[in-house]
């Protein structure tokens, strides 16, 4: 028998989830037990001991296990993108204990912070909560985090869940939180948590124009996967020992991904070290989808052995046990794959120790009291005000607030008291949501509110009241943009402009302000904002994103000077005619017929603000070290094909040593971003790549603050055709932030050197 752990909840019923019982009962007996076995063999033994029905209903992600020999249900469907969130396997309470956690912003926002030691620190809060849940019966031990997809197209419904559109600035954000989130690098002797990397490979649509994510086939070039699709995935895989994989909805180049064995085998498994007892699960109706919409396979049994044959071990679904017992009939399949699969799972359960006395685990003793304490609010706080990003700031009426004029303030908009929109989609109940409105109350001001208008619809009805208070107040905020009635999973969007009546809105009130104070606030991804920078009464533009449980706090203390914003945008703000001008089906990113280019590197025109963009309240001087070298040998840089230091890629270019003097009056932090510009690999070139960034904390006025750019080789090289990643013998120019304010040229010489290539499709 297995034991529960449980609770009583003060609204009622308690909730709880069965551990493994290896101390008596049936499955004491089992090797499973024997603590002074490797992971493998311990799984192996159980395994052993299913029948065949019994390994295949245990094939989707709700596992009954088998009571008979003592292995309770598990459920492996658990999220935590930004916080322990709302899932199939997790479970909130309706009050009390485990009523709430720790709300960060969405990934989007804390992308714009460019600080990764606050990525590192946020993953291990969530790691702690969600361990405790655990503890308490309320979850499970992996968890379907992070979304490592690249912001590729703007409209995109789930730009929100990932950082960034570029491959290095998404790795970098990988190799800090999945060791947070997993306890390290390693099991030590047990993981915190089994993080799993989404979506395997080449998934950004949802459903835009009826072209549907269930049976899209992605056409990709084999080098936009290297340098591009694939980068964020090499990174947590082979770097950063993620754990698990989800393989996606989508197909790639005319093979399903959860069917593909090329993905899942010679790429994931064989390149990239993804062995043992790591695993790849199906999203939710993937598996399905491999039959239904992408009508892949000769019957329904027969695409339910291809995916498991090729290397998928869980099915998000019940589309496998309701059909791999009709291809285990007809040899489609066979005991050694069917076990592999889980094996792999449950051996994986081992390095978690669910099936260890909790006694002697650490991570065991976490409960209650390790949930939403004040350090985890403080940080929640902060990551939300790194991420702000001040695009626009002029005129009389500019940031900050003036203190001694602004008493009164009129905060209207459809977001203005918004709360757990701020969250974004796959959230957890937090304790509280901080709204703009709210926020500025507590910070002592007086607040008059109305919305005005709304997010959708052409109504302006409220305008005449918003009007009226703008008129009466000492400085008037919009609070607006778009949330996940726009854009969501499942749902992409088609324009990119400001929605409904919002512009009509923000214009009326920039008349009625005249010299006083107006600051438009922007949550959401991305909207095309140029009649905003245009209109000479919008002192300000603040984009905030989905900042979490303390965005209005984090907004208000941005607009009011407690805070001096220094977050840059991890996005392009395209022209609202992007969107007519390449169709989100086009997976290329470089520049064509009918493709202006994708992200920063590619895009040939002009952008709103470029990534990159954020402004301060204060100047800064920046440079870098003279005592640089001019000249690099690939020989000396790569050194033998032999090297043991690991994956070429990884080796170092150079370190590059930076000074950020605070040349204002207000103490700030500096974000320093290092691009590469040349000529280098085949035609054509990038506009320009980022190579290397780094956050400095802050800086006081007068004061000089440090730091490095630590450069890889991989950063610096392209891929050619056929997916190689080369260092390529040029003339390179290293360019800081996007004004190039201060630069470095050198050269590399020598051969052009392979340090990565994809391996060929058989």
């Amino acid at each position: 028998m297995a034991y529960k752990l449980s609770f009583a909840l003060l609204a009622g019923s308690a909730w709880a989830r069965d551990f493994p019982n290896c101390q008596s009962g049936p499955l004491a007996s089992n090797q499973v037990c024997n603590a002074t076995l490797d992971p493998w063999s311990r799984a192996a033994a159980l395994v052993a001991a299913f029948t065949t029905s019994e390994k295949i209903s245990n094939s989707q992600d709700n596992s009954p296990g088998v009571s008979r020999i003592g292995l309770p249900s598990y459920e492996w469907w658990n999220e935590a993108l930004h916080g322990v969130a709302n899932s199939r396997g997790v479970q909130f309470a309706r009050s009390g204990d485990f009523s709430y956690a720790t709300s960060f912003p969405q990934p989007i926002t804390m992308g714009a912070a460019f600080d990764m030691p606050l990525i590192a620190s946020v993953s291990n809060v969530t790691s702690t909560e969600a361990r405790a849940f655990s503890n308490a019966g309320r979850a499970g031990l992996n968890f379907w985090t992070p979304n490592i997809n690249p912001f590729r197209d703007p409209r995109w419904g789930r730009g929100q869940e990932v950082p960034s559109e570029d491959a290095y600035h998404m790795s970098q954000y990988v190799m800090q939180l999945i060791p947070g989130l997993q306890g390290g690098l390693t099991a030590d002797p047990y993981y915190k948590l089994a993080a799993t990397c989404k979506h395997y490979a080449g998934y950004d649509m949802e459903n835009w124009k009826g072209n549907l994510r269930y049976g899209f086939d992605a056409k990709i070039s084999m080098q936009d996967l290297q340098d591009y699709y694939l980068q964020p995935f090499r990174a947590c895989v082979r770097d950063a020992n993620g754990q698990s994989i989800m393989c996606s909805y989508n197909a790639v180049n005319g093979v399903p991904t959860c069917a593909d064995p090329w993905l899942l085998q010679s790429v994931l498994r064989e390149h990239y070290g993804f062995g043992g007892d790591r695993w790849v699960t199906g999203d939710c109706g993937a598996l399905n989808n491999v039959w239904n919409d992408h009508h892949y396979g000769s019957s329904a049994a027969n695409a339910a052995a291809t995916a498991l044959n090729a290397g998928t071990d869980l099915d998000c679904g019940d589309f496998w046990p309701r059909n791999l017992q009709s291809a285990y009939n007809s040899r489609m399949i066979n005991d050694t794959v069917l076990d592999r699969s889980l094996v792999r799972r449950y051996a994986n359960m081992v390095r978690l120790g669910w099936f260890d006395a909790p006694a002697k685990q650490p991570y065991r003793q976490l409960a209650w009291a390790d949930v939403a304490i004040p350090d985890a609010k403080a940080l929640a706080l902060r990551a939300a005000q790194e991420g702000l990003v001040l695009l626009k700031n002029e005129g009389a009426g500019k940031l900050p607030l003036a203190n001694a004029t602004v008493k009164r303030v009129a905060v209207v908009g459809p977001l203005a008291t918004a709360t757990t929109q701020l969250q974004g989609n796959y959230f957890g109940t937090a304790q509280s949501v901080s709204s703009v409105v709210n926020a500025f109350k507590v910070a002592g001001y007086e607040v008059t509110t109305t919305q005005g208008c709304g997010i959708t619809g052409t109504s302006t009805s409220g305008f005449a009241a918003a009007v009226n208070m703008a008129k009466s107040a000492d400085a008037t905020i919009f609070v607006g943009g778009i949330d996940n009635s726009i854009e969501s999973e499942g749902r992409d969007r088609e324009q990119i402009t400001w929605t409904g009546a919002q512009l009509s809105l923000i214009q009326q009130l920039a008349t009625a302000t005249g010299d006083k104070p107006f600051v438009v606030v922007q949550m959401g991804t991305m909207v095309d904002s140029s009649a905003l920078v245009s209109e000479k009464n919008v002192n300000a533009l603040l984009w905030a994103g989905y900042p979490g449980q303390d965005g209005g706090n984090a907004v208000v203390s941005v607009l009011t000077g407690a805070t001096a914003p220094a977050g840059r945008l991890p996005v392009t703000q395209y022209p609202s005619d992007y969107v007519n001008q390449v169709p989100m089906t086009n997976m290329n990113l470089q520049s064509g017929s009918g493709n202006p280019g994708r992200t920063y590197k590619w895009y040939t025109k002009t952008p709103v603000f470029p990534y990159g963009h954020g402004l301060h309240y204060t100047t800064f001087n920046v440079s870098i070290s003279p005592d640089l070298p001019a000249t690099f040998a690939t020989t000396d840089l790569v050194g033998s094909e032999d090297s043991e230091d690991g994956p070429l890629d990884l080796l170092p270019l150079t370190s590059v040593p930076v000074s950020v003097t605070n040349t204002g009056n207000v103490t700030s932090d500096y974000v320093v971003l290092g691009f590469l510009k040349g000529e280098y690999g085949p035609s054509p070139y990038l506009i320009k790549s980022l190579v290397a960034f780094t956050r400095l904390h802050g800086i006081k006025p007068g004061d000089t603050a440090t730091g490095s750019l630590d450069i890889k080789l991989g950063s610096v090289a392209r891929s050619d055709g056929d997916g190689a990643l080369t260092l390529w013998p040029a003339k390179y120019k290293l360019v800081l932030d996007n004004d190039d304010r201060a630069s470095w040229d050198f050269e590399i010489a020598g051969d052009a050197a392979v340090l990565d290539k994809l391996p060929p499709k058989k």
